[in-house]
């Protein structure tokens, strides 16, 4: 399991960062525009963030590991079939196939981790999954820039075709030992998904909602997962066009509609007999879920909303390469790999709440200290800071996804592990947005018009002070996001003591000792009543009557009878 699930990780992460350096050899190939090419990655990213939470649903009711093979050869028969796309069109389309198969595998990688492994176990399968995929985001530039030398930019899509259908087929053709409970640790979520209601039912009747019996499975809530799915397609696609066009009437249009949807789908799951996002999972054992994910919110965003600004500035202002801006960038993976395996240990000793807080704050140091770089700043402070985003992220990843994977029940492993990832997919959209907003206001429109030609290479002395000046305001905006993070990390579970098991039964009440008063007995007095003397009649005896026989005489004669 654990295997399976880093591999999958790291398969998606490294497709999301080698392509970035084939797209102008895409561009050039396929004869396509810049808003055409950016379209491969926008279609991918909205069709995996509309149906993480869905697509973790699905994995809680058929089994975790049944979806990831899914996903996997599905993934893997899309990425081909881009390596062989003839037109820009077709690979639009496939990038958005891909997509859909990338949300099926993406929560099974924590679910089967959740029913593997329990709950006071978690952490460290977490940090080793977490460790993977830094290096291969860390490796994707690299391997992708080698690749489209010598191949081509289809050789990107074809790296992730073997590993992927290797991965699952070999999940569906090999059979797992059984459990204690006699089901396989993958699908034991599938087999519990009945229970999901019933488990549900507590928290969720306060709330007036309607519960399915629990005796059978709960009804696949299809209009929820919809109305979610239209929420989140219209937010990514709206953050994602922010940075390029602005506030346009479109963005507008876009935030309406994401207003509508979400107001929907609110009400519909309070109504709903079987809700996609049942209650149990924000009520409970499980009442810590809504803070960590408020915390890997704000941490993406704040981290990918400063390399957005960072790319800026290395590329423009100190005119560097790709190669050297990724070299550069190098120890924020470097320090996410290392600070992974030791997160659990902290969270362990000084529990998640003392773990998370000064990490975001150590992510929110890191932020200030790129604010203070300029042109004429030494690499070693660049470096430095990287190192110190790098050490304080890979701290919170780990210890906010475990309190996230942990704190879930087994029958909702999936839709926690879908929520965890529609926050990491979201976070950094929303950073990049926030980003890309700030730097058009704080510069004075300069920024804008100038970004991504100008600096050293083509805008002047001007643009560079324009946009050394809006990045610190950017960056100073971006640490106050890492801050509120620090903050919601104060709602974290604040001990190390070993976590309850959310499936564990419900021991009875204890029954409270009631302290008995000791009340002295008092002395009842007993009256001293003399005891009369009955008087008993004087009554003789009569001698009993002697027989009247005549008996011979043995003695002799006396002489008077003479």
């Amino acid at each position: 399991m654990l295997a399976g699930s880093v591999i999958g990780a790291s398969v998606v992460a490294l497709d999301g960062t080698v392509l970035t350096v084939a797209r102008p050899a895409l561009q050039r190939d396929l004869d396509a525009t810049f808003a055409q090419v950016q379209w491969t990655s926008t279609g991918y990213l909205i069709a995996v963030a509309s149906l993480l939470v869905l697509a973790g649903r699905l994995g809680d009711r058929y089994g975790h590991r049944r979806l990831f093979a899914l996903g996997m050869l599905g993934f893997g028969a899309a990425s081909a079939a881009i390596g062989a796309a003839p037109g820009i069109g077709w690979v639009i389309g496939l990038r958005v196939v891909q997509g859909v198969f990338g949300a099926l595998l993406q929560p099974a990688t924590l679910g089967m981790l959740r029913a593997a492994y329990p709950p006071d176990r978690l952490a460290m399968p977490i940090a080793v999954r977490t460790g993977a995929i830094g290096v291969a985001a860390a490796a994707g530039p690299v391997v992708g820039g080698a690749l489209t030398e010598h191949f081509g930019w289809r050789g990107v899509f074809f790296l992730n075709v073997v590993p992927a259908l290797v991965i699952g087929g070999l999940t569906l053709a090999v059979r797992l030992p059984e459990a204690a409970g006699g089901t396989e640790p993958a699908d034991r979520t599938g087999a519990a998904s009945g229970a999901a209601s019933g488990a549900a039912g507590a928290s969720g009747a306060a709330g007036g909602i309607v519960r399915t019996d629990a005796t059978g499975p709960a009804r696949l809530d299809l209009s929820g997962g919809a109305l979610l799915a239209v929420a989140l397609a219209a937010l990514v696609h709206t953050l994602v066009g922010l940075p390029e066009s602005g506030w346009t009437a479109e963005a507008v249009a876009g935030c309406a509609v994401v207003a509508v949807a979400a107001t929907a789908f609110v009400r519909h799951e309070r109504r709903a007999a079987s809700p996609l996002i049942p209650p149990a999972l924000f009520g409970g054992p499980a009442a810590a879920l809504a803070p960590a994910l408020a915390v890997l919110l704000c941490a993406s965003a704040a981290l990918f909303g400063t390399l957005f600004v960072a790319a800026y500035f290395l590329q423009d202002v100190l005119a560097m390469d790709p190669l050297e801006c990724g070299v550069r960038v190098l120890p924020l993976a470097v320090l996410m790999v290392v600070s992974a395996p030791a997160a659990p240990a902290l969270a362990r000793r000084w529990g998640p709440r003392a773990t998370a807080g000064p990490a975001m704050a150590l992510l929110a140091l890191g932020i200030l200290l790129l604010a203070s770089v300029d042109r004429g700043s030494p690499p070693l402070l660049i470096s430095g800071a990287f190192l110190v985003l790098g050490a304080g992220f890979g701290t919170v990843m780990v210890t906010a996804t475990a309190v996230v994977v942990r704190h879930a029940p087994l029958s909702l492993a999936g839709v926690a592990g879908g929520l965890q990832q529609t926050a990491m997919n979201i976070g950094p959209a929303l950073g990049t947005a926030l980003a890309a907003t700030l730097l058009t206001l704080a510069g004075g429109g300069l920024v804008g018009s100038g970004a991504g030609g100008g600096g050293a290479g083509g805008g002047g002395a001007a643009w560079v002070d324009a946009f050394t000046s809006a990045m610190a305001t950017t960056l100073a905006a971006l640490a106050a996001v890492a801050a509120l993070g620090a903050l919601l990390a104060a709602r974290l579970p604040g001990t190390a003591e070993r976590t309850p098991d959310p499936d564990a039964p419900v021991p009875d009440p204890p029954v409270p000792d009631v302290p008995v008063p000791d009340r002295p007995v008092p002395d009842v007095p007993i009256p001293d009543r003399p005891v009369p003397d009955i008087p008993i009649p004087d009554r003789p005896v009569p001698d009993p009557p002697v027989p009247d026989q005549d008996l011979p005489s043995s003695s002799p004669p006396s002489p008077r009878s003479l």
